[in-house]
Order: structure tokens, then C-alpha cells, then sequence
């Protein structure tokens, strides 16, 4: 099974995150990047189909901000090679732009699977994985949760919403959105990320957006304030009966 896997470099939201004088994007001074959650959930996926079943795995990202730290460390974890497509670190990519541009990389090169994330924190649309199976051609199947070997493809889960659960059966080539792994994605040591930065050619393939569409981004705004929580000091007798003093004006508790 020769497996496709697109990874995506998304801000960091555990830190500090500062909007740009433009007032249109992140200032690129306060960002770090890191993995796409979900993208890191296809990728264990990835690896454990290539245990059970045999076969390859290629870590595929556009060349954006940090792109080649995600492609070395898909390579520590398991990954047989690595490929970057273009240069996007001035010019970030709509997703429809973006899968336009995967498609043509992928047309060709005779993969049965290809899987990302469900979604990436950065923009929540989730069309990544359906636009680039509507671009091949080829069947999808989205907000997956399982993937098991069959003959001539895969079966899936689908989780739909109120915990409903749905299985498929997915012929080759085919595209899958990955919403939650088999297991916790596995960690690379930065000794073997380094290993991988020296003995790993990423290839790099020229690519050039071809106009635009979907989503574009006019003004970011800081979230504001609607109040304060209000902190509650002193002994813990005292604290106990402003405590329930809170809850009997707000009608929580029975006076």
C-alpha cells in the first residue's frame, strides 16, 4: 500500500500571537509553527498501515514556514520520503488554490491512499481532503476515525454528529480526511529528526498558484473582553461564603 500523506504548518496557539500593522495576518515575528494536529493523526495512521500491510509512505507539504522541519520530522517517525511543493512563505495559499496545487503533484505518482487532517486550526474548513479528491478525480471520505485494510482498499469509520458512527468501504486510489488515530502519534526524538536532516533528500518540486478562490481574509481582530472573573481571597470559610452568597443571587442554589 503506497500511501500520501499532505502535512500542514499551522501557527502555534500556545503562544502569544500578535497581528501584523497590515491588520490582515499574523505577524510573522510572534509566530512559531508547528504540525497541524490532525495532519500529525493522519500521518500515525499512515505509518501503522504501512506496519500492518507493507508498503510506503510519502510526507507531502506546500513550502510554507517551517515546511521542511514537519517533512524531517515525518521522516524520523517513519515516513520512506519526503517532497515539498513550492515556495509559500510570502504568499499563503486559499485551501482550493492549495488543493489545485497538491493534485497536480499527486496526479501521477500512483498512490492507492492519500490522507490528511480533518481540518487545520488555521482556517477550520475542512475542504483540503474533498477538493483534492474532486481535483483527481477519485473517491472521499471525510472525518474519519478508522482505517483497516481490504481488498482493493480500505475500510473506514465515519463519525457524524451525536457520536454516530458510519463504515465504508473505500476502493483504490481514494482520499481520506483523518479526524482521530488508532493511537496517540508517535514522537521523534530530536536525535532522529537531526539523523533525518542528514541522510534525507527532500524533494522539491516548482509550483505557482493559478488564481484564487475561497476565503479571503480582510481584517483580524484581537478578541475583547466582555468581563472579568472575579477572584475570591481569604480564609476558606470566608471564601465558602462568598462562594455561596454568588451562587444564591444567581439563582444557582436554593436560598
Amino acid at each position: 500500500m503506497n500511501i500520501a500523506v499532505l502535512l500542514k504548518q499551522v501557527p502555534d496557539l500556545a503562544e502569544d500571537l500578535e497581528i501584523a500593522d497590515s491588520g490582515d495576518a499574523l505577524d510573522p515575528e510572534y509566530v512559531t509553527y508547528v504540525l497541524n494536529e490532525f495532519d500529525d493523526y493522519a500521518l500515525e495512521e499512515a505509518l501503522q498501515l504501512k506496519e500492518a500491510t507493507g508498503g510506503s509512505v510519502t510526507a507531502i507539504s506546500l513550502g510554507t514556514e517551517d515546511a521542511e522541519d514537519a517533512l524531517y520530522t515525518a521522516v524520523a517517525k517513519g515516513a520512506d520520503a519526503a517532497v515539498k511543493v513550492g515556495d509559500f512563505e510570502e504568499e499563503p495559499l486559499d485551501t482550493h488554490t492549495a488543493a489545485r496545487i497538491l493534485a497536480s503533484v499527486l496526479r501521477d505518482r500512483g498512490f492507492d491512499l492519500i490522507l490528511t487532517g480533518v481540518q487545520a486550526i488555521d482556517d477550520l474548513d475542512g475542504w483540503t481532503a474533498p477538493l483534492v479528491a474532486t481535483y483527481l478525480g477519485i473517491p472521499h471520505v471525510s472525518v474519519v476515525t478508522h482505517i483497516a485494510p481490504s481488498d482493493g482498499g480500505v475500510k473506514v469509520d465515519q463519525e457524524y454528529a451525536g457520536g454516530l458512527m458510519a463504515e465504508f468501504e473505500v476502493s483504490f486510489p481514494a482520499v481520506l480526511g483523518v479526524q482521530a488515530a488508532r493511537a496517540v502519534p508517535r514522537y521523534a526524538p530530536v536525535s532522529k529528526v537531526r539523523q533525518a536532516m542528514q541522510t534525507t533528500e527532500i524533494e522539491e518540486i516548482g509550483a505557482e498558484p493559478e488564481g484564487s478562490s475561497g476565503i479571503t481574509v480582510r481584517r483580524l481582530y484581537a478578541p475583547e473582553a466582555a468581563g472579568h472573573a472575579e477572584m475570591l481571597e481569604g480564609a476558606p470559610e470566608a471564601v465558602a461564603e462568598r462562594l455561596a452568597s454568588i451562587l444564591r443571587e444567581r439563582g444557582l442554589v436554593a436560598g
